[in-house]
């Protein structure tokens, strides 16, 4: 079986985004990048499906610029086989992905697709769940435990009233939760061997696929500034605050 890992070059999850300061955007400029943690999660797991005998080929797929090649050599140290790079210079929205995944899906012909649950810049939570509807295919999203056996997988998913568990017909598209597995850190070795594995480009155009943007983008603002709290003495001034001033009792 082929596991095709959809991957996302995003801001390094330790830096403190700032918006522009003309509201278009958030500034990328000079920012340390870095694979989005969902989609690392996601390497992780198609990578011990490889070493468990489950899967024959790892293959990475991702949209973006000449630097999305970066992220794409780290997930080959993590242990994938080859990746493929769809050269983009557009905003890419959920929609676009999904039908960018399910034309490099259509190429490859995977057994099943794996990504990240959503991408902590936009946090859309969209595209795999897009891709599957796009495919026809089984899905099994937010993933805390994914069990194949033939062509059944078996996956835990993470839901607000606790967990749910599903089997679904194979090929499938799986969504990652932060509780599936702890990424391994690549070690000097595979990363020197990583420059020698291949990454294919290829272009929306190739693939047929219109990423034209939808949607507009009016404004980007920082979230209001948190007031300081007040450090009050007796429990009376505390009350008289709750009824006067919050109005909350």
């Amino acid at each position: 079986m082929k596991v095709l890992v959809a991957v996302k070059r995003v801001i390094d999850a330790n830096i403190k985004v700032r918006v522009r300061q003309d509201g278009s955007g958030v500034e990328t400029a000079n920012v340390k990048m870095a694979m989005n943690p969902f989609c690392e999660i996601a390497v992780e797991e198609a990578v011990r499906m490889a070493e468990a005998g489950l899967a024959d080929e790892v293959v990475l797929v991702s949209a973006g610029p000449q630097q999305t090649q970066e992220t794409l050599r780290t997930g080959l140290a993590m242990g994938a086989d080859r990746a493929i790079h769809i050269v983009t210079h557009e905003t890419l929205e959920p929609l676009a992905v999904a039908k960018l995944l399910a034309a490099v899906a259509a190429r490859e012909n995977p057994g099943m697709i794996v990504l990240g649950k959503q991408a902590i810049d936009d946090d859309c939570n969209q595209t795999g769940q897009m891709l599957a509807a796009l495919l026809g295919w089984s899905q099994g999203t937010f993933a805390s435990k994914v069990v194949i056996d033939g062509d059944t997988a078996t996956v835990t998913r993470e839901v607000d009233g606790g967990l749910e568990t599903i089997a679904i017909k194979m090929p499938a598209v799986v969504t990652t939760d932060l509780r599936l597995n702890e990424p391994r850190y690549a070690t000097l070795p595979n990363i020197m061997k990583s420059k020698k594995k291949p990454i294919d480009p290829l272009t929306a155009d190739e693939l047929g696929v219109n990423i034209t943007p939808r949607l507009e983008v009016l404004k980007v603002e920082e979230p209001a500034t948190r007031a300081a709290g007040l450090k009050l003495e007796t429990a009376e001034e505390l009350v008289e605050k709750l009824v006067n001033e919050a109005g909350v009792l």
